[in-house]
């Protein structure tokens, strides 16, 4: 990504530039480097923070000019903030030529129609969103570049063949002003650009990169333990102060700041203390705050205080603040944990979470914190270790000969499953003891009839034990006698599923060739537990630490999927779905409902009238009984605010509509859970793995996640 270099006026700007880069569909794979400005720009740097947002506008335009100057010949892209607001006029003046201005941000609701911006399909200038900014918002595009020329092009020219000629011929000075509605109306845009300055929103940067050659993949580092973190809630936004209160209801430590004390530098000493004693502490100011000046302060408070502590800053000033005090030259872009929450690396190993600090909804800071390390905080339903409230599971060991009995050894001696469940196997002991000793682990394997006489302490893993596997029975190959035995692991699982002993199974790998050899032809765990249970209609549900999703069809064809649909399966796909949520705790989930067609059909422009016809009736029979399910929503806006935090659960319309955003959004602990049955059930994402079974070095990421997902979806058993 060298060729290429992304300007933005603050840091939270710049991390979500960086989130665009590598997450919104975009091929470039190289690593993604955020520098803060005035460090020294290299080939390295892919965005940089120019912090300009308090600039005048004359400092604002030498800064961009001293980039240029000092990176001749790099594909420069400048991130505005998509709602019009920061030095925009003397940005496109140090930029010079004709520059090409597409300030949509699609994902998020914000179009340019007219050169009008909307927001949600209402102008700008109506929407409360420069309530702050002491002026009114501009009417158009143009008027926010006062005393400059401009010029715009409409959506039909945009998506006309007449685009290139239409930029070509703008003279210099003046600045092109583009609608666009759509990802593809911005692709269509920098493709027409020519090599003209770009300037945009994260929309447009993603567009950029995804013009660009691809590059080859790199690994990123694995998630770590962090064994202290600070989050600083450096903003006044209600949002953010809503968001700490739940992180410390969930057991965080709260450090309250008086502001006349941080800015008397006099904080330090009670924040450190605070920080040396608790794993997880959350900053917080009270008192009268000053702007600028006050998280300059708290930013030297901060760095003077956390020690080696990884750290978690919403609020771009703030951020900044805390950044320059610690040194800190430039970031290296590791995820996006949820829009806008981007995680990066310093040159000295920290890890660095930045947020705006408007962004998520009430349980975004506690979303960043599992993210980084579930631990820090308590159980999930703060429930103790062993507890007869914590919900039982049966994990079956899927296929012997496979990487079943190590993945499940390695996820029941995790510590978030140990105090969070009630975890019994389904299986055979002597496997297990062998897959222990593959895994180098000192562990207690003990038979038990079921859940009543099972103890539940760590180091300890409770297993039914059927008793089905030969001794001799060779890893990685393939059997009819390991294929039965998965059958009868899932039947014996289900059987205490129906007693009501667990509430949930969560499944490791069954190869279905050995299945069949064994006897027993189904297509997988979906279709065989929905015929023990005798379910007639299940659905899939992706289930991850910050987005559901729930299909209303899954593996047929697109074609066959649009027939399929009609309101009745939507209805009881909405239903499954809320049913599966207020079981696990959620009492009113808001429920997301995916069109079929782009833009939701607008009024018959795209489709045949499908979401009048299939999916609105539906909608409307759930909203009938007191479930909040809202809908049909464009499918790329609904996967954005639920990203965010507007919605606990976003049912799909077919298999991609639902499986992409989760994969594509770089979720690596997507679990596959199905809803309908008496029982959730979750299950890895990989198979047997006969070519590494036996051998230790299955990854078993998959295993723990399906376990803590099975935790956070079952329901709590009743009590008598």
């Amino acid at each position: 990504m060298a060729g290429l270099l992304v300007l933005a006026d603050d840091l939270s700007g710049a991390a979500e530039s960086a989130g665009a880069l590598r997450v919104r569909g975009s091929r470039r794979a190289g690593p993604v480097r955020i520098g803060l400005w005035p460090t020294r720009i290299t080939d390295h740097d892919t965005v940089l923070d120019l912090d300009s947002r308090h600039l005048t506008a004359r400092e604002t335009g030498a800064r961009v000019a001293e980039v240029l100057r000092v990176a001749p010949g790099r594909t420069v892209v400048t991130k505005i903030d998509s709602l019009l607001r920061g030095n925009l006029a003397p940005v496109v003046r140090a930029l010079g030529g004709a520059v090409v201005l597409a300030p949509a941000l699609p994902v998020a609701g914000r179009t340019v129609v007219g050169g009008r911006l909307l927001v949600e399909g209402r102008p700008l200038a109506e929407t409360a969103a420069w309530a702050t900014e002491g002026r009114e918002a501009p009417a158009t595009v143009s008027d926010a570049l006062p005393g400059v020329a401009t010029t715009t092009i409409t959506l039909d020219v945009v998506r006309s063949s007449d685009l290139i000629a239409q930029i070509a011929q703008v003279p210099a000075g003046t600045v092109v002003v583009c609608d666009a509605e759509t990802d593809d109306d911005l692709d269509l845009i920098v493709t027409a650009s020519h090599g003209r300055p770009l300037v945009g929103s994260a929309g447009l940067v993603a567009a950029v990169a995804r013009a660009l050659p691809a590059e080859a993949a790199h690994e990123q580092p694995d998630a770590r333990n962090v064994p202290r973190l600070v989050v600083v809630v450096g903003t006044a936004e209600p949002t953010a102060q809503r968001q700490a209160e739940e992180l410390v209801d969930a057991g965080a430590t709260p450090v309250d700041l008086p502001c006349a004390d941080v800015l008397r530098g006099t904080a330090v000493a009670q924040l450190a203390q605070a920080v040396s004693r608790n794993s997880l502490t959350v900053v917080r100011l009270t008192g009268t705050a000053h702007g600028r000046q006050l998280s300059r302060a708290l930013g030297r408070v901060v760095a003077d205080a956390v020690g080696p502590a990884d750290l978690v800053l919403t609020g771009g000033e703030t951020a900044r603040h805390v950044l320059d005090a610690l040194h800190v030259p430039s970031l290296r872009f590791l995820s996006q944990i949820e829009h806008g929450a981007v995680r990066s690396e310093t040159p000295d190993g920290r890890h660095v979470v930045t947020r705006p600090g408007s962004f998520g909804g009430p349980d975004s800071l506690l979303r960043i914190v599992r993210s980084l390390n579930p631990e820090l905080l308590p159980p999930l339903e703060g429930l103790p270790m062993s507890s007869s409230t914590s919900p039982a599971i049966a994990v079956t060991m899927g296929d012997g000969a496979g990487v079943g009995p190590e993945i499940v050894v390695a996820a029941l001696l995790h510590p978030s499953v140990v105090e969070n469940s009630r975890s019994v196997v389904v299986g055979d002991a002597a496997r297990l003891r062998l897959a222990a000793d593959v895994l180098g682990v000192d562990v207690k394997i003990v038979p038990v009839e079921g859940v009543a006489d099972a103890v539940f302490e760590p180091g300890r893993i409770n297993v039914v034990d059927l008793e089905l596997l030969p001794a001799d029975l060779a890893w990685g190959q393939l059997s009819p006698v390991a294929g039965d035995a998965a059958y009868h692991y899932v039947r014996v699982a289900s059987e205490m599923a129906m007693r009501g002993e667990v509430q949930a199974i969560c499944t490791a790998p069954l190869n279905k060739e050995a299945l069949h050899l064994g006897g027993h032809v189904y297509p997988g765990h979906t279709e065989l537990l929905a015929e023990l249970t005798g379910t007639e209609e299940v659905s899939m549900m992706l289930s991850t630490p910050t987005l559901k999703v729930i299909h209303v069809t899954t593996h047929i064809g697109l074609v066959d999927a649009v027939a399929k649909i009609e309101p009745g399966l939507v209805e009881r796909t909405i239903r499954r779905g809320h049913t599966a949520l207020v079981a696990a705790g959620n009492a009113n989930p808001k429920i997301g409902v995916c069109a079929i067609n782009p833009h939701a059909g607008e009024g018959g422009l795209f489709g045949y009238g499908e979401e009048a016809e299939k999916i609105t009736p539906g909608i409307e029979a759930a909203r009938a009984d007191g479930i909040d399910a809202r809908g049909p929503l464009p499918a790329d806006t609904l996967f954005f605010l639920a990203g965010r935090g507007d919605f606990d659960l976003v049912v799909a319309m077919y298999h991609d509509q639902g499986h992409g955003p989760v994969k594509v959004l770089g979720i690596e602990a997507g679990v596959n859970i199905t809803v309908g049955l008496p029982v959730i059930r979750t299950s890895v994402d990989h198979g047997t793995a006969f070519d590494i079974a036996g051998t230790g070095k299955v990854d078993t990421r998959s295993m723990v996640e399906a376990m803590r997902q099975a935790i956070e979806v079952a329901p709590r058993p009743t009590q008598d």
